[in-house]
């Protein structure tokens, strides 16, 4: 690193890419210095949108720059293997956005790609880094609500989105469970860790991905927590925890709360506020200072988001797409080894 400013690569120049990109120019420790997009015209045309020196038109050239501290992979996720892969190759960290790839293969290979060479690799599940979901974290682990018994969390899109766009495509990974349903499955298993059982229905397009899907997560602890996705009617998009002594609960975008509310058993409801700096999409950069932090730090992962929970999560979706038969061209129709271990309940 160039002293104490991180210098990033963007790959991709789509809406999130850009999203993100526009949040790290604010950040004085951060230094956007390159950018790459398959088409050449691209890549210029964001680079002058947000000041950025070096445009490339292929991402190997990006890869290859070793001015380039950490790159940022924004493409659809049917590519953050690939684009994951050849910059971890070249030997640059990476913040892949979510969901991580399409299935735990792909992430158990990044992952085990990223400790051989000893980059830093992230999963860009910036809700974990949110500090009002932190706070709600060591609310449940210091026990303010007892034992936890269930959690419900749905994040759904009006839509209807049209069968060209890439919510729809296949070779996208398309479909509401990858998308938005990793978010109330990462919920979750922020909470509770990996379940031990999983029940789900789906409706599917005639593409083949679900428009919408419910699942049951069954924990060893005897929690149960209800996830929903869709991409067919907006949902509150809200969560929320039970637990033996009360209930916290998650009002509308529990993915970048502007509040939570404790009921404790016996109590007034406590209501906790996020700062007023912390704007919808402030997690964003609570997410890059996240990266950065531990790139100062020579950390590998963060311990915010750790490559184990990561793949924990893919083998959840995994799981939940094998329950309700979305497979994705160029996937085999066999489960992964450890999704097997998984029960199969009847619905």
């Amino acid at each position: 690193m160039n002293g104490q400013r991180v210098r990033w690569g963007v790959l991709a120049t789509g809406g999130m890419a850009a999203t993100f990109t526009a949040d790290l120019v604010d950040l004085p420790e951060a230094e956007v210095v390159a950018v790459a997009s398959r088409s050449q015209e691209s890549a210029k045309a964001f680079a002058e949108r947000f000041g950025i020196p070096r445009a490339y038109g292929d991402w190997e050239s990006l890869a290859r720059d070793e001015d380039v501290d950490v790159v940022y992979v924004a493409t659809p996720h049917s590519a953050h293997r690939a684009a994951a892969g050849l910059c971890l190759e070249a030997g640059r960290n990476v913040l892949c956005e979510k969901p991580f790839t399409l299935n735990v293969r792909e992430a158990e290979e990044l992952v085990a790609l990223a400790r051989e060479r000893g980059s830093f690799l992230m999963e860009a599940m910036w809700m974990y880094c949110n500090p009002l979901v932190r706070r709600l974290k060591k609310l449940v682990d210091d026990g303010a609500i007892g034992e936890v018994r269930s959690i419900q969390a749905d994040f759904g899109l009006a839509g209807p989105f049209p069968p060209s766009h890439r919510l729809r495509d296949p070779a996208q990974g398309g479909g509401a469970l990858l998308d938005l349903g990793v978010y109330p499955v990462s919920f979750a298993q922020l909470l509770l860790g990996e379940p031990s059982d999983i029940v789900a229905r789906a409706v599917l397009s005639e593409e083949g991905v679900d428009l919408q899907t419910g699942a049951l997560l069954s924990y060893d602890s005897g929690a149960l927590a209800s996830v929903h996705c869709s991409i067919i009617g907006g949902t509150p998009n809200s969560a929320s925890v039970t637990g033996s002594k009360g209930r916290i609960d998650v009002p509308y975008g529990f993915f970048f709360p502007d509040r939570l509310v404790l009921h404790r058993d016996g109590r007034d409801p406590e209501e906790f506020a996020a700062d007023p700096a912390d704007g919808p999409r402030a997690s964003l950069k609570h997410e890059a200072r996240e990266v950065m932090r531990a790139l100062r730090a020579g950390e590998t992962e963060s311990p915010l988001v750790p490559l184990d929970g990561t793949l924990a999560v893919m083998r959840t979706l995994d799981a939940i797409r094998d329950r309700v038969g979305v497979r994705y061209p160029g996937e085999t129709d066999e489960p992964d080894e450890k999704e097997k271990d998984l029960q199969v309940t009847p619905a």
